[in-house]
Formats: C-alpha cells, structure tokens, sequence
C-alpha cells in the first residue's frame, strides 16, 4: 500500500457487487489478453466475450482459464443469445454456456424483433441456473431514439422482476447506440429520469466504451458506478477516473 496517502473516494474492493468494472474482449491475442487480466485484476470483475467471438476466437479455454485464475468471471455477449433465439435454438446456447463452466449469462433483445415481455421469459427461465445480466435498448439509433424514458425504466423493472441480476443499458461497444446518440453523446434526460426513478442504482450496469461516458456516468452516479465495455487498454486509466486522479474526475 502506498504510505503517502491522498483523501480519494472511497472503492469497493473484490470481490465487488458494486463499482464493477466489465471489460470486453473482441478477440485479442492470448499472449495480450492473459498480460493485460495479470496486470490489473484488482480492478477487473468480468470479462464479456463481446457479440459472437467466443464462437470463433482462438484459445477460448486458455482465455477462461485466465480469468478463474486471476478471480474474474466471464460471460458471452448478449447478440450470442440473440443469434440462438432467432434461429429457434435457445436449448444449444444453454448447452454451450453449460460446456464452458458459465456462471453469468447475457440475455437482450437489441437486434431481433422480440418484445421486453418474451425476452422476461427467458430471463426467468435462464435465472434458475444462471446469474443473468439482462440488456435493455435497442442497438438501432432509429428505434433508440423512438424509445423515451418510461419505456426504458418499464423494461429495466420487467427484468429485475422476471429474475435479472442486473440489468445493462445499451451503448455499443462503439458507445453511438441505446442511451447514446448516434454521435456518441449520452443522452443525459433518458439518463437523469433512470437514476431518479427509485431503481437501485446498484442493479444497473451502464455500458461505456469510452473515456466521454465513464466521466458522464461517474460524475452522474459517483465512483463505484457499475460499467461495461471497457476496453483492455482503459483499465487503469478508468481506475483513476473513479477515484478522481485525472483531470475529468479531479474535484469528485
């Protein structure tokens, strides 16, 4: 520990039910993956194997292996079940999540036409034997923009109730979709309306690819704010925006 000390937020340390930090993996290199979760796994919770990589991404179990090494769960990336679901094959994607030791699962509707109502029923249904992180918003700006906050705060309480550990607001692993416009901008009263609708802010995880939404959702909801797609290279940096060593977070 270093003895010359400085007054910073209070962190919750591992293992974390809150200030969690979810990174995502579109593939990287053994070697680059198993450096970067060694480096810094005080500060990483999760890994999520983004989309469908983990179908195609090499030394997938080498990948897991790491991570229970180093105490950091994993899950597959929500358009994984979507993929299943629309092809009517709901039961393979359980079975593959079971060959692969899943603890955590991801269930959304971001593509595919099924309503917040059906997605439920697989949240309940997959809860029985999963932790379930749900998603709710759509990754199409067109429809996202259509969708107003008590749709929003509809669908996040619809997943809590069917059996949602937490549940993830949409941004993209490119931060341009869900609770962000197309140019990349939170779109703050969507925002604002959540937080202050009497939703436990510890049950929501917002994704934020990006240095511009991990200010905004800190300084919106403080230092131990729940975030997902974080990219490999921002671990540390995000650490230090949480407990206000960057010039964006200085006077948190």
């Amino acid at each position: 520990m270093n003895q010359f000390t400085l007054d910073l937020p209070l962190r919750t340390i591992k293992p974390r039910k809150t200030g969690l930090t979810i990174l995502i993996d579109n593939g990287y290199p053994l070697r680059f993956f198993k450096d970067s979760i060694e480096g810094a796994a005080d500060y990483i919770d999760f890994v999520k194997f983004g989309w469908g990589t983990s179908l195609i991404t090499k030394d997938l179990e080498e990948k897991i292996s790491c991570l229970k090494e180093n105490d950091v769960k994993y899950f597959f990336g929500g358009t994984l079940f979507e993929k299943y679901a629309s092809q009517k094959k709901v039961d393979e994607f359980y079975r593959y999540c079971i060959s692969y030791g899943c603890e955590y699962i991801e269930i959304s509707n971001g593509t595919i036409p099924i309503t917040n109502k059906e997605k439920a029923a697989y949240i309940t249904d997959f809860s029985r034997e999963f932790n379930v992180f749900s998603e709710v918003g759509s990754k199409d700006n067109v429809i996202s923009n259509q969708q107003g906050p008590e749709e929003w705060i509809e669908s996040i309480l619809e997943d809590i109730e069917a059996g949602s550990e937490k549940v993830i607001t949409e941004a993209r692993e490119s931060g341009t979709g869900g609770l962000c416009s197309s140019n990349g901008d939170i779109r703050f009263q969507i925002t604002d309306d959540i937080l202050s609708s009497g939703i436990d802010i510890n049950k929501l995880i917002f994704e934020a690819p990006n240095k511009t939404l991990q200010t905004g959702f800190i300084q919106k909801a403080g230092p131990n704010v729940n975030m997902a797609n974080i990219s490999f290279q921002d671990v540390i940096s995000l650490e230090t925006l949480r407990l206000g060593l960057r010039s964006d977070t200085f006077y948190l």
